[in-house]
């Protein structure tokens, strides 16, 4: 097994290798990525149609089970059977499966790219990241969408992978990415309803607490940068503007940190408006690396902590 040639220092080698990985390549385009074979078998059962009426919630239910263990087995077996040095050697890949640095902030600067094109180019690529439509949207809602799209997967992409990595190990954050994958294509209040209930609640669930982490550490940089007040402000009026009881929190913390306003048209409005989104946005992007790095320390202390007292346990 794995665990008898590892030592303590293992754990975080594979965390700070996966993070020279996401940093160096990021996420390669391929449809053999782990990620997007799990999106392929996902789009196989995950059609209403398939499926009468009255069971939909029951095989939602049933597939989420089933993919979860799917996609989580292999890092399993690999984590418990493969020898030292081939853990040493693969599991930071594994890892870097499961969270996204980089392509977060690339995506987002390829919208601001597009949008420096033409308003279509524009709204064809930040067409990529939400779900709303986005044929009728001006140049400042084009941002907020890419923007929101960033400050949300701050959590889905970054802090929770690492999160449940820290307590669970590379099972921690293929269970979360399996999940969150799910919930990122059923769990939208549509003909998916009712597929995707089950996905969308686990998903809710698993990002309680990351979600409340991030919020700290946002009002934490902000308290640094003097904008404590309006951060904090913000997420009392606004946090709940959003549905959800996770993503809007974030972003309020976020819009009112940097004090730019984010808006979904007719759905809702995070924020006020002290400055532009194209003023605001290296502040953001500022602010997620920030608390990335505040994330990977605390993951770091907190295998640190465990492994010390796991050690103690065994002497």
């Amino acid at each position: 097994m794995v665990s008898s040639g590892l030592t303590i220092a293992a754990p975080i080698f594979v965390l700070v290798a996966a993070l020279v990985i996401d940093r160096l390549i990021g996420d390669p385009h391929t449809s053999y990525h782990p990620v997007a074979l799990l999106g392929r078998f996902i789009g196989l059962w995950g059609k209403p149609v398939a499926f009468p009426l009255g069971f939909q919630r029951a095989i939602g239910v049933s597939f989420w089970f089933l993919t979860v263990f799917i996609f989580t087995y292999p890092f399993f077996f690999f984590s418990e059977f493969a020898p030292w040095y081939l853990y040493l050697f693969g599991a930071p890949f594994l890892l870097k499966c499961c969270f996204a640095g980089r392509s977060l902030e690339d995506h987002t600067l390829a919208v601001i790219d597009a949008l420096n094109g033409s308003i279509k180019e524009g709204r064809d690529r930040v067409k990529m990241l939400v779900s709303r439509d986005t044929t009728s949207l001006d140049k400042n809602h084009i941002l907020s969408a890419a923007y929101e799209s960033l400050t949300e997967n701050l959590t889905d992409s970054i802090v929770s992978p690492l999160f449940y990595y820290s307590l669970f190990g590379l099972i921690g954050s293929a269970f979360y990415r399996a999940t969150n994958t799910m919930d990122a294509m059923l769990g939208y209040r549509d003909h998916r309803v009712r597929l995707g209930w089950w996905s969308a609640r686990m998903d809710d669930l698993l990002n309680f607490i990351p979600a409340r982490i991030t919020v700290l550490f946002l009002l934490l940089y902000f308290a640094i940068k003097g904008r404590f007040r309006p951060a904090y402000r913000i997420l009392r009026r606004d946090g709940r503007n959003r549905p959800g009881f996770n993503g809007g929190i974030v972003m309020a913390a976020m819009a009112g940190g940097i004090g730019i306003r984010f808006e979904k048209p007719a759905v809702y409005i995070i924020g006020d408006c002290e400055r532009s989104l194209e003023d605001g946005g290296k502040e953001i992007l500022h602010s997620v690396r920030v608390v990335t790095f505040l994330v990977v320390i605390t993951t770091v202390s907190t295998l640190l902590l465990l492994g010390t007292l796991i050690n103690n346990m065994r002497i």
